[in-house]
Order: C-alpha cells, then sequence, then structure tokens
C-alpha cells in the first residue's frame, strides 16, 4: 500500500493519445470524433490543459474571475409553479407549497377563476411576506393591481421578478425587478444557446438608459428556459455572466454588478408520451442550472402539458430540494469552473453571442433585427435542424422517438397555459392520434432463421412504436412457397419483409408477383439498384436507418387510409 502512493503514472500529450484514437479506430477518420453542436461549434474528442491555455491564454483567469463574481446569490431557490382550478384550491396549495419547501412563490397571472379583490388582498398578504416571479402579459395585466393592495410600509422589503413582454413600472418597490430578458420565447421559436445568448443583450441594450446603468441593473434579470443539452446548458448561464460584464463595462461601469439568473426546465423537450421520462428530463436540466450558476429555478411537473397532479407537483419540488441536500454543489462557488471542456464551451458562447450581438445591433437594434425577417430565419433554420435530427433519430428523445412504448396512451388534454409552446415531440403525438384513428393491421415476414432477420425485424418493431403500432411476426418461414402461403392467408394491411440482403433479392420479386392488390408491402433495408424495378411491380417503399420517420410513417398512414377507403 506504501507503494503504491510512490506511484507516478507517466503524462500523456494530446498527440500520443491522437495517435491512440487514430489505431482505435480502425481505419476511420479521426475527425469522425468531432461533433458539430447546434450552435455550430466544434466539440473536440478530447480537452487539456495545453488546449485551454492555447485558447484562452490570460482570458482564462479573467473569464473564471468574472463568473465567481457575478453570482447574485449564494441560493439555489425553487421556485415551484401554483397551481389550483379554484380561488379556495390556488390558495391552499400555496399555503402547502411554502410548508413544503417552496422559496419563490411562482404565480401565472392566467388562472381559471377571475382575480376578485379578495383574492387580490390574500395574494398581497402573500407577497408581503415571501419571494416571488410573476408572470404577466403586460402593464394592463389585472394581477398587476395587487401591488397597489400592499401596504405602504412593507413595499420596500416587498422581493421578486415579474416576467413581461415589455418593462413594468412600479413605483416604491426597490427589490422587485421588473425588466427581463425573456429568452424563453424565443427558446421555444428554436434558438439555440447562442442565440439565446446574444438576445439577452440585445434586449438589455434596448432598454438601458444611456446615462443611468447602475439604475437599469438594479431592475434587470434575465430568465432562461434549460434543455436537456447538459454541458451547453451550464456553459450558457456562466456565459451570460461574463457578456453581462462586457456589456456593463461597454457602458463604462468598472465594478462588478451581479445579474440574477431565472430558470425553468424547458417544455421543448417535454413529450405527452411516457411522461415520466419527462421527470428524467427535468432532474437533468435542474442539475445543469444549479451547477451553471441559476439563482431561481422552476421544475415543471412531469405532467404538466396535460393537468398536474399534487403528486407530479410535490415530485418536481423536491427535484430541486433533493438535488440541493445531496450533490452538496451549493458548497462550491462555481463547480464546473476550471474545467478544460466548459472553461472553453463557455468562451465559444461568448464570442459567438456577441459577434450575433453586433449583428443585430448593426442591423439596427433588436426591433429592426425582428422585423427584418432575419431572427426567424435565424431560429427557423436552428429548429428545422433539431426536428431533422430527431425525425430521422440521429438524436433521441426517449419514450418518443425510440424506445417508445406503444401501448402509452396518448392524452388530449392540453394545459392551456402552455399551448403555446413549440414542442419537438409534437409530430411523433401526432403519428400516434392518426394511427389510432386509422388502427392498421401492420406484420414483418420475417424469412429465414432468427439470426437472419432479428436486427431488422426488432428495427421496424422500434420503428412503428413510434406511432403506437405493435408490429406482430410471422415467425421463421424457411422457404419462399411458405412465404408465399402466409402473405396470402393472412389479412394484413401492411407487411414489411424482414430478411438478409441475399434472401431479400430472391423472396420480394416472389412476393409480389402473387401480393393482394391492397395489401401494401414494403422491405427493410435499402436497396438502390432493385428500387426502380421492384416499384415498377408494386413495392411500396423501404424501412432503413437514417429515414426520416415521420414523413415515412404519415407516408405510409396516408396510403394505409387510401387501401380503407
Amino acid at each position: 500500500m506504501s507503494k503504491m502512493k510512490d506511484i507516478q503514472f507517466e503524462q500523456v500529450n494530446y498527440d500520443q493519445w491522437k495517435e491512440q484514437a487514430i489505431s482505435a479506430l480502425k481505419g476511420k477518420p479521426f475527425k469522425s470524433l468531432f461533433t458539430r453542436s447546434i450552435e455550430g461549434i466544434t466539440l473536440q474528442p478530447l480537452y487539456t490543459q495545453e488546449t485551454l491555455v492555447d485558447k484562452l491564454g490570460e482570458k482564462l483567469e479573467k473569464q473564471i474571475t468574472t463568473i465567481r463574481k457575478l453570482k447574485a446569490s449564494t441560493s439555489f431557490s425553487p421556485a415551484q409553479q401554483i397551481f389550483g382550478h379554484t380561488e379556495d384550491q390556488f390558495f391552499s396549495n400555496i399555503t402547502n407549497s411554502i410548508e413544503r419547501g417552496n422559496a419563490v412563490l411562482t404565480i401565472d397571472s392566467q388562472v381559471s377563476f377571475e382575480w376578485s379583490e379578495q383574492s387580490l388582498s390574500k395574494l398581497a398578504t402573500l407577497l408581503s411576506n415571501h419571494e416571488f416571479k410573476l408572470l404577466v402579459r403586460d402593464s394592463s395585466d389585472v394581477l398587476l393591481s395587487v401591488f397597489e393592495t400592499i401596504e405602504e410600509s412593507k413595499r420596500e422589503n416587498v422581493k421578486g421578478y415579474i416576467i413581461s413582454d415589455e418593462p413594468i413600472i412600479l413605483k416604491s418597490y426597490p427589490k422587485i425587478r421588473t425588466i427581463c430578458a425573456n429568452t424563453i420565447p424565443y427558446h421555444y421559436e428554436g434558438a439555440n444557446a447562442v442565440q439565446e445568448l446574444a438576445l439577452t443583450l440585445a434586449i438589455a441594450r434596448k432598454y438601458v438608459e444611456e446615462n443611468n446603468f447602475e439604475s437599469f441593473a438594479n431592475k434587470f434579470f434575465v430568465n432562461f428556459a434549460i434543455d436537456t443539452n447538459f454541458f451547453s446548458e451550464i456553459a450558457k448561464l456562466r456565459a451570460v455572466k461574463v457578456l453581462w460584464k462586457a456589456l456593463s463595462t461597454a457602458y463604462g461601469v468598472s465594478e462588478n454588478i451581479t445579474l440574477p439568473i431565472v430558470a425553468e426546465t424547458s417544455l421543448r423537450s417535454y413529450s405527452k408520451l411516457d411522461v415520466y421520462v419527462n421527470l428524467l428530463r427535468a432532474g437533468n436540466e435542474a442539475f445543469s442550472a444549479l451547477i451553471g450558476g441559476a439563482d431561481v429555478f422552476t421544475v415543471h411537473p412531469h405532467d404538466v402539458l396535460t393537468k398536474p397532479t399534487d403528486q407530479s407537483i410535490r415530485i418536481a419540488r423536491n427535484v430541486i430540494l433533493v438535488l440541493k441536500e445531496e450533490s452538496l454543489v451549493q458548497n462550491v462557488i462555481d463547480p464546473s469552473g476550471g474545467s478544460y471542456f466548459i472553461e472553453t464551451l463557455t468562451s465559444e458562447y461568448v464570442e459567438q453571442a456577441w459577434k450575433l450581438f453586433l449583428e443585430i445591433e448593426e442591423a439596427g437594434g433588436l426591433d429592426a433585427y425582428s422585423q427584418s425577417g432575419k431572427l426567424t430565419a435565424l431560429m427557423e433554420e436552428v429548429n428545422e435542424g433539431r426536428q431533422n435530427a430527431l425525425a430521422t433519430r440521429k438524436q433521441s428523445l426517449i419514450g418518443t422517438n425510440i424506445y417508445a412504448n406503444p401501448s402509452d396512451e396518448l392524452q388530449t388534454v392540453t394545459n392551456p397555459i402552455f399551448a403555446y409552446v413549440n414542442r419537438l415531440a409534437t409530430p411523433f403525438e401526432e403519428l400516434r392520434s392518426t394511427y389510432e384513428t386509422i388502427r392498421p393491421k401492420i406484420a414483418i415476414l420475417t424469412f429465414g432463421q432468427l439470426k437472419n432477420f432479428k436486427a431488422r425485424a426488432d428495427f421496424v418493431s422500434g420503428f412503428f412504436s413510434t406511432a403506437g403500432i405493435v408490429c406482430e411476426q410471422s415467425g421463421e418461414i424457411k422457404t419462399i412457397d411458405a412465404a408465399k402461403e402466409w402473405l396470402m392467408n393472412n389479412n394484413y394491411d401492411y407487411v414489411v419483409v424482414a430478411t438478409t440482403d441475399d434472401d431479400t433479392k430472391e423472396i420480394v420479386p416472389e412476393l409480389l408477383a402473387i401480393k393482394p392488390k391492397d395489401l401494401l408491402l414494403d422491405v427493410a433495408g435499402r436497396f438502390k439498384d432493385e428500387e426502380g424495378e421492384w416499384q415498377a411491380k408494386g413495392l411500396n417503399g423501404f424501412i432503413y436507418a437514417g429515414q426520416n420517420v415521420i414523413e415515412k410513417l404519415n407516408e405510409v398512414a396516408n396510403r394505409l387510409k387510401g387501401v380503407q377507403s
């Protein structure tokens, strides 16, 4: 044991690691280890101290120092949203929420009851004693009249955040932040991390007063949605502090002005299918926000897209409480500080976001840039890439586009508060609804021995599981005559042939010659040389890896509707 303490391992540099990596790739190019992110940044397979220092140099210490000094608070406060169908239920839920660990009351003005004088008076008492986050539409929102009800002697100590499409003016409330860089609407339109950061600066630039930056900063905060890309979201929250420092310096402010970061789990990746996976997404997002340095955080319940229950709300609240208690991350000022990867990614986000911010400013500011259509075009391009990656299953949305549970019942109820969210799962949910309507009988003709067809049969089964379909299988069919007999004697709407390439080329022409007219027949795999000939003889098409699942399954559904009619 004493000898082990003195062992020194040989230090390996990047070039030595690269040499070993190339050898392990067995002929594949080294560049295949590099990944291009949705932000257009190339992610390397390995980050080292040398590469980090080479890239940032003296900037590294400044970056780390800035991030650590600009943390607005030492806490990570749970800000669970309050739900309730009636006034009594709503206020009962507030009390319960406070008793069970909620620190910031999150209230959306869109409630199913009317904000009466009585309810506003009750709310005024609560807001006088508890930190809050209010979501309102604009300055005319009836919920804002609650501040007229609060006793004047208490107004100086009332603390909270107001999220609105426009700055809210409140007199005599010095601790309420009312100017918000709310990037969440852009997030749901498809914006990536770099675009959200640039838009944060553009919004700040829009509302800041030239000679009164500090007064503006005391009212300003940011509101982010945190998505499932763990390291990217950590870097985003760190980068916004560096960008904020650069903006304040541009206005002649030399001292550090902290920037409160309010955030929540992104509903962009939430699905109505296999809803408990949303809980896993929420935990991942909350932990990245905790590490990244968010100050106030909301975990949306896993069933919030439909109708959250007391249990789901409790679980969501406890996600933050457990993370804080078990991870001990709050004992560290900057948990990811010094990470070669995170520091590099933070720097790249800062660089790219500042570049886009300057482009927005050169176009005349946020409003002019938006009206020109450039902003919409940028977000649509990113969103299209993200949707395509899911449709081709290059990216996973567990329980929705991969490992889908076909027996999972799709909920048709929609929570009106979040009906506007542009979610990635929506096309797959629509597929479920379509196939639920037509209820086709689908089977896989598995030819040969199990070892010959299992991989393709499993792939086809998973392919159709995304539409909620359980494919029947023929079992081992050993001869072409038996395959013909099975095809003729079973009343299916749609059949996929799954076997080896050689067997497929042999069996498909025979099956096409005898298949019933109304039967749709597809083949598992790519057969470009035979494609034209087979389709001319009645083959519907092919199912293969990398195919657009949405387009293919919609095409099949439309053909099945035509056959059934």
